[in-house]
């Protein structure tokens, strides 16, 4: 069945990195859009970055910048690679795929992605 695992989540001082990966399994990877979303408390599940298999992206204007996504078809790996990381970027990060190539513009609508991972959190302190 299709598994979605995510890693590298911790904590860091505000303007420190982290990498996120997500490894997936149980589909044909490289045919499926994949995406990267975050949920705090009491906030709704934001969309922070997309990817196509031809590599096409879309961001998250709160992330431009800072965050690049990227994948590795041969490990069959997401990534999220955050830079420069602020106190509002804690959250829940997930991992989710989505069967269909996505437009880019719609790389970071939940409702379109089938499977999800079960999160790794990431806490910036100030």
């Amino acid at each position: 069945q299709v598994q979605l695992v995510e890693s590298g989540g911790g904590s860091v001082q505000s303007g420190g990195s982290l990498t996120l990966s997500c490894l997936a399994s149980g589909f044909t990877y490289s045919t499926y859009s994949m995406a990267w979303f975050r949920q705090s408390p009491g906030k709704e599940r934001e969309g922070v970055a997309g990817i196509r298999s031809d590599g096409t992206t879309n961001y998250a204007d709160s992330v431009k910048g800072r965050f690049t996504i990227s994948q590795d078809n041969a490990r069959n790996t997401l990534y999220l690679q955050m830079n420069s990381l602020k106190p509002e970027d804690t959250a829940m990060y997930y991992c989710a795929a989505s069967p269909t190539q996505l437009r880019w513009w719609r790389l970071l609508q939940s409702s379109l992605h089938t499977y999800w991972g079960r999160g790794t959190q990431v806490t910036v302190s100030t």
